[in-house]
């Protein structure tokens, strides 16, 4: 078991917008108050449900909805509460949410941070409270290395996908592939665990965007002279549709992989056609790879196929469903369960490590390639 950090936060509560997504939280028998506390509770979830890059997070969150609904729908009598706080991925706007989470004791657990930059920005504050946390899609490598006692994932770091696709570079003998990220933690993180494992296999020429930035000739200009056989592109939608709108424009065909920050309907809508065929990797599962019925049932309720990370959003909740369940109602208590979780999951077999990592064995990073506005799977990537 993880030490179990519960240092007291004296942190000031901030005002925020928050939306309820399940029914308010009744427990145990209806008319026994004294057994109000041994079954069900309330969770929070933080994540971009909004804005430029919401298109990556939107089916996580949904896959935690369904979790949710499955349980409540199951369990009248034990009831689960999740609160939305829209973080638009920004760390900056996360922070007054986690703030206001820690202050309000009735919150056992989080789901989240989505994004590495804003898991980054409010891990602190949840670790000084003691408040479990399960990210379905935090990538960055160092997450885990941060000596936070309450951070979890059930997702694959960059280090693995760095891994896969420089394997993928060396299989397709190219000789020098130009790197581009947006300056993010999450962006500049991928490129350089993709530079530390192609090593001297393939030449690397780097350059950077800027968050917002729009208009990138002089960028593209520096693709064109590099004689570059691949580009790889470490960041969000918001920068890379119009990236790849001015390549192709430009007469760029150098073929463009991205990792999982792009796997967002809106980078191929919002590159109007110029992102055909781009490769697109990410440690999430196609819809047809995930067990049991979540994939049919996830259909069923919002009328498509689970996105990015749908099944590791309903993993993330399902294990805070199970920590509840089982009467845990204290942050002390769901965070003892949560470190102890060993079960089966839709997405891979979840128990996590001293640091909050699952077991890197049972992450795989799945290839996907864009035909219009689809994600197609190809297949999974070697590792070596």
């Amino acid at each position: 078991m993880r030490r179990i950090n519960l240092r007291a936060a004296g942190m000031v509560a901030v005002a925020a917008g928050l939306v309820v997504a399940t029914a308010a939280c009744q427990s145990g028998s209806p008319t026994d108050p004294d057994d109000a506390a041994s079954c069900g509770g309330k969770i929070a979830t933080i994540g971009a449900f909004s804005g430029d890059n919401a298109g990556l997070v939107i089916p996580s969150l949904n896959g935690a909805k369904l979790a949710i609904k499955e349980h409540n729908d199951a369990n009248p009598d034990c009831q689960i509460t999740m609160e939305e706080f829209d973080s638009q991925g920004s760390g900056d706007t996360a922070v007054p949410f986690a703030q206001q989470i820690v202050q309000d004791s009735s919150f056992l657990g989080v789901i989240g941070g989505h994004f590495s930059g804003e898991t980054a920005a409010t891990a602190p504050i949840f670790d000084g409270a003691g408040v479990a946390m399960v990210s379905p899609s935090a990538t960055r490598l160092d997450l885990t290395d941060s000596g936070w006692a309450v951070f979890h994932r059930v997702v694959g770091n960059d280090g693995t996908q760095g891994r896969a696709v420089a394997a993928y570079l060396v299989a397709q003998d190219a000789a020098k592939v130009f790197t581009i990220d947006d300056g993010s933690p999450y962006g500049a993180g991928i490129v350089d665990e993709l530079k530390a494992a192609v090593g001297t296999d393939v030449e690397v020429e780097s350059d950077k965007v800027q968050e917002e930035q729009q208009e990138f000739s002089t960028l593209v200009g520096k693709v064109q002279a590099s004689g570059a056989d691949y580009i790889f592109y470490g960041g969000y939608t918001r920068e890379a549709a119009p990236l790849i709108r001015q390549l192709r424009d430009a007469g760029v065909d150098t073929p463009f992989i991205g990792p999982d920050g792009l796997y967002d309907p809106g980078f191929a809508e919002g590159a109007g056609g110029a992102a055909e065929g781009a490769i697109i990797t990410c440690p999430c599962l196609p819809a047809e790879e995930a067990g049991g019925t979540f994939a049919a049932d996830f259909e069923a309720e919002y009328g498509e196929a689970p996105g990015s990370y749908g099944a590791e959003g309903y993993d993330a909740a399902t294990i805070f469903i199970e920590a509840l369940k089982s009467g845990a109602d204290t942050r002390e208590a769901v965070l003892a369960f949560v470190n102890d979780y060993d079960a089966q999951g839709v997405s891979k077999y979840i128990a996590f490590d001293e640091n909050g990592d699952v077991d890197p064995s049972r992450v795989v990073i799945w290839s996907y390639q864009i035909e219009g506005t689809d994600f197609v799977p190809l297949e999974p990537l070697s590792l070596s």
